[in-house]
């Protein structure tokens, strides 16, 4: 049994690399439009960091977090937003194309699994230099906070991004999915990247009636201000688990969504 589990990842690697090397290979041919979207990037953060400049150039602490930290919580936020752009943007945005034009049925019958090539079929670089730049933020504002990050909160904030990630392609793919029963889901995952672009600052920052939203509707805090915490060494044991239980939680619901969503798709060819 651990053999042939063992034997399938191998598969799934092999299948994932051909995936993002002919993406890469594709993508690359383009150079000019990976240096707009690198200077739109730059452009981004520039303005979120503007807003937060503003913001503590007259005194005030949002939520009671020190301008070092916030940098960090940004820092995350500017990671997450690279990896929108880099996989999560390119795939689960064209599985209402695959729906609307009868390609469903193509990925369907592929011998490998739909909600894996659905997800991770290809890729933009453009995203990466978010990516790096996010990380670097965290660990730059970090230190200049602590003085010393131990390897253990670095560890452990690495582990609650990589659950932020899960928990957020979760989210995006179970609206994604709700293509199939209707047609403007696209406007949906953009009324969900809108919203999630208040994890940019601490969740403490909002008024009490949002930061119940933020933590129990739409799981903002879980996304940012949670691995923000873990690396600044402010998070408690509970909830380091709490948020490796809602990554957990919502990738199941993503997988059971996608199987009760497929009873419901009729093939193009029917």
């Amino acid at each position: 049994m651990m053999r042939l589990s063992l034997a399938l990842a191998l598969r799934y690697g092999r299948t994932l690399r051909r995936f993002w090397g002919t993406a890469l290979a594709t993508q690359l041919e383009y150079q000019l439009n990976a240096l707009i979207e690198l200077l739109a990037m730059a452009g981004n953060l520039a303005g979120s960091l503007l807003v937060l400049w503003l913001f503590y150039r007259q005194g005030v602490a949002l939520g009671g977090w020190s301008w070092n930290s916030v940098l960090v919580v940004l820092g995350a936020y500017t990671c997450l937003d690279g990896l929108t752009s880099t996989l999560l943007r390119p795939n689960l945005s064209r599985i209402v194309n695959h729906v609307q034009e009868g390609t469903l049925d193509f990925v369907l019958l592929k011998p490998i699994d739909s909600q894996f090539w659905l997800s991770l079929r290809t890729l933009s670089p453009a995203g990466l230099p978010e990516l790096v730049v996010g990380v670097a933020l965290m660990l730059w504002a970090g230190r200049r906070e602590l003085g010393t990050l131990p390897l253990s909160a670095v560890l452990l904030a690495a582990l609650l991004l990589l659950a932020a990630a899960v928990t957020l392609y979760a989210l995006w793919f179970v609206l994604a999915a709700t293509s199939i029963w209707f047609v403007k889901t696209w406007n949906a995952t953009e009324v969900l990247r809108a919203a999630l672009t208040a994890g940019r600052y601490p969740v403490s920052a909002y008024p009490s009636g949002l930061r119940t939203l933020f933590t129990l509707v739409l799981p903002v805090a879980f996304l940012t201000t949670v691995p923000a915490e873990a690396l600044l060494g402010r998070l408690t044991l509970a909830g380091a688990l709490t948020s490796l239980l809602v990554a957990g939680g919502a990738l199941a619901i993503s997988r059971a969504f996608w199987t009760f969503a497929l009873r419901f798709y009729t093939s193009a060819s029917s």
